[in-house]
């Protein structure tokens, strides 16, 4: 077999449309873990829909508001957008310059998309996780807690889960990556697609 039966065939012509990236089996793992946690997360906009509006009750109706429950508020807003964007990285539904991207080939959106991930997203991901490490251990070393009277404490929790969110990015850009580079270079070896796959595709 040479090279070019190696690689999986695409429709070059296929406009913007169903994921032209093949499966790998090591993003099919990685992919199926961060859309369990996506999909878990997704319930904390519930949560933060019913502490917005008892917060308003309080206020409003009682004449009390609750310091604790505006910083929550923030904490749950900050943990699912953090978690939100693993997810949007797996299901390539982060904002693109569409205006461009749909008028390439599969082929050329893989090679911007593998210089994209290598050149700026890794590097970006590094530059946090490095900074991210001492801004935790820090808080964990002083036991931060809320400066405002009455607010939430352990505040190491909610900085831990910066780093913890964006090695989930990560995990979620190499599994994209094993994608793009089955795509390109045949390996790791692409994995037949799905027959949800092949129907979305027709």
């Amino acid at each position: 077999m040479d090279r070019a039966d190696a690689v999986p065939a695409v429709d070059e012509t296929r406009p913007h449309g169903p994921d032209p990236l093949p499966r790998t089996a090591f993003a099919d793992r990685v992919d199926a873990w961060v859309l369990r946690i996506g999909e878990a997360a997704s319930w904390l906009w519930l949560a933060l829909l019913v502490v917005i509006v008892a917060n308003v009750v309080l206020r409003y109706l009682f004449g009390e508001g609750r310091v604790e429950l505006e910083e929550l508020q923030w904490h749950l807003y900050a943990v699912g957008f953090l978690a939100a964007l693993a997810l949007a990285v797996t299901t390539d539904d982060h904002v693109r310059v569409d205006v461009v991207h749909e008028r390439l080939s599969p082929r050329r959106r893989a090679w911007i998309e593998l210089y994209g991930t290598v050149l700026l997203l890794y590097p970006f991901l590094a530059l946090v996780l490095v900074y991210a490490g001492p801004f935790v251990a820090a808080a964990w070393r002083t036991d931060e807690v809320s400066q405002a009277p009455g607010g939430l404490p352990l505040r190491w929790a909610i900085k831990a889960v910066l780093p913890a969110a964006f090695a989930l990015i990560a995990l979620a850009a190499t599994a994209r990556l094993s994608r793009v580079t089955a795509l390109l270079f045949g390996w790791p070896a692409p994995r037949p697609p799905r027959p949800d796959d092949r129907a979305g595709a027709d």
